[in-house]
């Protein structure tokens, strides 16, 4: 879906009907949403460990036997890199008792060793030692659970269900506008996790929409203008769609989310959208902060989002990307960690500078933490009720009607 049209459908919510749960459309969440621990049961169970979310890099773990783990909840997740090569994925968890295998959260192995009872598996998960076992003890049968992996130019995805949606579609309809910035090639250069009070779907909710941008964004408000400057937004989309061709790039728009998602795929997006004319890309003073990505020749003033999965997303500028994961922590608390991507063979201290390259949404994230335990503070108060959402929400209503719907009211 074009920007435009995504403009051009706010304010339609009365026209949606009513949603999966009865509510009318074009309010937010009735409080028990976000406090009843029943709710959050059936949204882990439901949402949170069958979608697809971003684990890492594949530059993380370039050497056999490297490995990190992707903790969500009460599950973990080893990602390592195997002899032959191929990255692979596996529940931390000892088929002997049930142990944790890695304690650490990253490192190098020849073999993975359970530290309670020594049992010792190989890259491949196979059992490869158990002593003290029966005569008649069978380890040819026992190996770590495969967890599932999928990859979208170098990207790490991972999904601890059983029986994931497929990220093909993703895969296939991601390659061209992806391949432009080379993902595959760049290297993660910074990652922070920061920790709010607040419950993911608030958390979530917040990403969705800029109405919040202009009052409490001024870093980001003053280089972006989706969202936050209609009118001066369409001067400069047209300047930077005229300019892309020079800078290699090429126009692309994807709308598979929430209430476009095809059946048994997982959802995803891509549109590109222009910055303010003295931002060549997000950093303090709009000037360059990494060397360009991919193929790409040149500033457009333009930045890509992408999205992948209801709880990732990537803002793509032509020097570096930023990947965004939303997760609950609990029943009223959650976590975003961001991800900063550079090219993979940029020298940090001279081609850039962590600093520099992390400031913004180092920023803007500290600012929407506040806000989100502000906005649970409210939420928590037994006179909170659904309110009317604004024509700059127009996400949250699309977010609110596919959670109900996963949620299975």
């Amino acid at each position: 879906m074009k920007v435009q049209e995504k403009r051009a459908q706010m304010g339609t919510f009365k026209a949606a009907g009513p949603r999966p749960d009865g509510s009318a459309a074009g309010l937010s969440l009735a409080r028990k949403y976000y406090k009843d621990p029943e709710i959050y049961a059936r949204e882990v169970d439901n949402i949170i460990l069958n979608c697809w979310i971003f684990a890492g890099h594949v530059s993380q773990i370039p050497n056999v036997g490297d490995y990190f783990l992707f903790n969500l909840l009460d599950e973990s997740a080893i990602v390592v890199r195997t002899k032959d090569g191929s990255v692979r994925a596996y529940f931390n968890v000892c088929r002997h008792r049930g142990s944790h295998i890695c304690k650490e959260n990253s490192g190098n192995v020849k073999r993975f060793l359970c530290p309670y009872h020594a049992w010792t598996y190989e890259l491949d998960g196979s059992l490869f030692a158990a002593r003290g076992m029966p005569e008649d003890f069978d380890s040819s049968n026992i190996r770590l659970h495969d967890c599932a992996i999928d990859f979208i130019d170098g990207m790490i995805f991972i999904n601890f269900g059983d029986n994931p949606t497929s990220l093909e579609n993703a895969k296939r309809d991601l390659a061209d506008p992806m391949s432009m910035y080379d993902f595959g090639a760049m290297k993660v250069a910074a990652h922070k996790n920061y920790q709010i009070a607040g419950n993911w779907k608030a958390t979530l909710e917040n990403y969705q929409e800029c109405y919040h941008c202009a009052p409490s964004h001024p870093e980001y408000s003053q280089m972006h203008t989706l969202k936050v400057d209609p009118e001066k937004f369409d001067e400069l989309q047209g300047a930077m769609m005229e300019s892309m061709p020079a800078c290699n790039l090429k126009h692309y728009e994807v709308d598979k989310q929430f209430d476009a998602q095809d059946p048994g795929q997982e959802q995803y997006a891509y549109s590109r959208y222009a910055l303010f004319e003295n931002y060549k890309t997000g950093s303090r003073d709009g000037k360059p902060v990494a060397p360009l990505l991919g193929q790409i020749k040149g500033y457009d003033h333009g930045a890509s989002d992408i999205s992948v999965g209801p709880l990732t997303y990537m803002l793509a500028y032509n020097d570096h990307v930023v990947v965004y994961v939303f997760t609950p922590t609990g029943h009223e608390t959650s976590a975003c960690d961001i991800y900063w991507l550079v090219r993979g063979d940029a020298v940090e201290g001279k081609d850039y500078d962590v600093d520099r390259l992390t400031w913004l949404w180092d920023v803007t994230t500290q600012a929407d933490e506040r806000i989100i335990v502000d906005n649970q503070k409210g939420i928590n108060s037994v006179k909170y009720e659904p309110g009317p959402l604004s024509n700059m929400e127009y996400l949250v209503d699309k977010f609110i009607r596919w959670y109900l719907k996963e949620l299975d009211v």
